[in-house]
């Protein structure tokens, strides 16, 4: 940790000591530097400070529970995810069907989907459509419904059945918790349902995950570990800890 980062967060932890929460802008302002700075000081170093729905709160602070931020999941852990993604995009096959899951792990996979002839993608994200939507080699199926903006993506009734009336190749699925006793589980609720079809659905299903995941426990059940062909992470040590069996280790 550089010198500027260990007093950056030194003066963070002494503002919260008291008690309270501090707002990102809030943080930067007081320490001089931008947002993304405070950002990658708090995802890049270990640290008792955890960054929750845009506020810095101390661990441990009662009454605060996990609240899913989009902005702040792309930032965490990007080089990593990067790199699964990288590994993913072997495995697919021109002509493909894919169901690309909402969320942040798998949006370094959409910019080398060009290099591909004929793809077909199939998602309820808006930042997945988004980003293949002008891609004239990609045929893009999205999935609507209600909107909800904090993982910008859609859910509605019907989506499941929606999905299994889709001949999917391959499910490339996210989680925010993958747990050996308790499942594969995420933020919201809404996600449950395309997620569980997909998986139901498709030829090969692929879970895509990064090791700080692992031994986290999230509010929405959708899978068990033996629903998947494979566990794509980063850290075999830190899956054999919590005896998740992983098939691809990049």
């Amino acid at each position: 940790m550089s010198d500027r980062s260990t007093r950056r967060l030194a003066s963070l932890q002494e503002a919260l000591t008291s008690g309270g929460t501090l707002h990102l802008r809030e943080a930067a302002e007081l320490c001089g530097v931008s947002e993304m700075t405070i950002r990658r000081d708090l995802t890049t170093h270990p640290s008792p400070i955890s960054l929750l729905g845009g506020r810095l709160v101390m661990a441990g602070y009662p009454g605060v529970t996990p609240v899913y931020d989009l902005t702040e999941q792309e930032a965490n852990h990007y080089q990593v995810k990067h790199r699964l993604c990288q590994h993913v995009a072997r495995v697919i096959e021109e002509g493909d069907t894919l169901f690309i899951d909402c969320g942040s792990t798998l949006i370094p996979l959409l910019g080398q989907l060009s290099h591909f002839r004929e793809l077909t993608v199939v998602t309820y994200a808006l930042n997945v459509a988004n980003a293949v939507a002008g891609l004239a080699n990609v045929r893009l199926v999205l999935l609507g419904g209600l909107f909800y903006a904090s993982s910008q993506s859609f859910g509605s009734d019907d989506m499941g059945a929606a999905i299994e009336r889709l001949g999917i190749n391959k499910a490339l699925i996210s989680a925010a918790g993958v747990d050996c006793e308790r499942g594969v589980s995420c933020f919201h609720f809404h996600e449950v349902a395309p997620k569980q079809a997909a998986i139901a659905t498709a030829m090969q299903r692929i879970l895509v995950v990064d090791a700080s995941k692992f031994g986290v426990v999230r509010p929405a059940y959708f899978a068990s570990l033996s629903d998947f062909d494979s566990v794509v992470t980063d850290d075999e040590r830190a899956a054999t800890r919590e005896g998740i069996a992983v098939s691809t280790v990049i």
